[in-house]
Formats: structure tokens, sequence, C-alpha cells
């Protein structure tokens, strides 16, 4: 465990070296123990899959008394028990419809079926929210689908597009440009920032994808 300033303003909490799956929900224990006992020093947290990223008012404190005041509360921190809340289950519907879905089946020597069964048979769990307002970083990915980012990234994908890069899988909360590839469509809205919170999922909570077919897609609010 390790601590690293991270601009003027900001100071990186390196937890662990390898993700495992309860550190989500311990580093989001840890953001909230933080805001509680610092208050208005901290501006922000941003967890990660093994970090926590620190925001900070520069006007008062800096990196190295702000690290002072971590230092006990990260020894407790590590000594602290598994918390014993297991994160709220999303069953979130799919159409697995999406536009590389036949390219990746081919890539992993799977048939098309084959690859929804995988896909949609695993429990994933939120380890970091960012590159998008919403956008859920899930995990692991079953190693037998587990793929490179494409080469060339789109400049823009649809919101709701199911993709899958490396050991991840993630849903697109809105359009925007992305690398991953694509291989279904959610028809639900999994950001919305006026409603409270603004994101469906939260680091720690776990997910499960059930395969839908167009009809259903549609039925749920789905857009052609």
């Amino acid at each position: 465990m390790r601590l690293e300033p991270a601009g003027p303003e900001a100071l990186l909490l390196v937890l662990a070296e390898q993700p495992d799956a309860g550190l989500p929900l311990r580093i989001s224990a840890l953001a909230d123990l933080i805001q509680l006992e610092l208050g208005p020093l901290v501006v922000d947290l941003v967890p990660g899959w093994t970090t926590l990223l620190l925001h900070y008012d520069l006007l008062r404190t800096d990196h190295l008394q702000l690290g002072r005041r971590l230092l006990p509360l990260l020894e407790d921190w590590c000594v602290q028990a598994q918390p014993s809340r297991s994160g709220h289950l999303h069953e979130i519907p799919v159409w697995y419809a999406g536009e590389d879905l036949a390219e990746v089946a081919h890539a992993c020597a799977l048939s098309e079926a084959e690859l929804i069964a995988l896909h949609s048979g695993a429990q994933y769990r939120v380890g970091a929210i960012g590159f998008a307002p919403g956008f859920a970083y899930l995990g692991e990915l079953d190693a037998r689908l587990s793929l490179p980012r494409r080469r060339t990234p789109r400049t823009w994908v649809p919101g709701g597009s199911l993709a899958i890069a490396e050991r991840q899988t993630a849903i697109y909360p809105q359009a925007s440009p992305g690398g991953w590839h694509l291989i279904g469509r959610c028809p639900w809205r999994l950001f919305d920032a006026q409603a409270e919170p603004p994101c469906a999922l939260a680091v720690g909570d776990r997910v499960r994808f059930l395969a839908i077919d167009e009809a259903a897609f549609r039925a749920e609010g789905g857009a052609p």
C-alpha cells in the first residue's frame, strides 16, 4: 500500500497490486470512512479496482498533511474484516445483437449461442466507475471471452451498448467514442443526471445479464 501525489490537488492511494472479488466493497467502505473523518478537506473520492483517488482542498491542506491524517485510517482499514454487505444485485436485460457479436464469437472459437451462454451465465462485480458518467467497469469476464480492445476505436458507440475488452465487460451509458467489442444492447437507462443517485450501479454492486429477444428489448423501451 502506498500514497502517491497525483497533481497539485490529488493523492492516489494504491491499496493492492491485484484486484480481488471483495476489494471494491472494501475500497468503497474506505471512501466512506475518509469522507466522514476528513469532511471539508475532501473534494472528491474516485474508487478504482485497486486504488482510491482523493481530491482535496488545497486551501485547507496539502498532500503531506493529508498523508499524516490518512495513515491511521489506512491502518484501521487494513485490519478490518470484509464488509458484511455483498452489494446490490442488478439483473439487467440484454438483447445479444451487438455489431461485433459474430466477430467476437469467431475470435473466441465459440458459436454465438456459446458466447451468449458464457457471458450471461456469470455474475460480475462493479469494480470502478469512470471514463464517462455512469460507465461501470464489471469483472471478471470469463477467460474464454478475453480479447484486447479494438485496434481502431469507434468514434460513436450507441448508448446502451454492451461491450467486452480484456477481462472486463460494461454498458456504455450514453453515446460516446469507444474501443470495446459490442456484443449486445441494453434497453435500460443506467445513468440519469436528474436522478438520485444518477448512476444505477455503484462500486461493489453485482450484475447478472438476462438474455432477451428483440421483442422484449423493444417492450422494455429499447430504441430501434
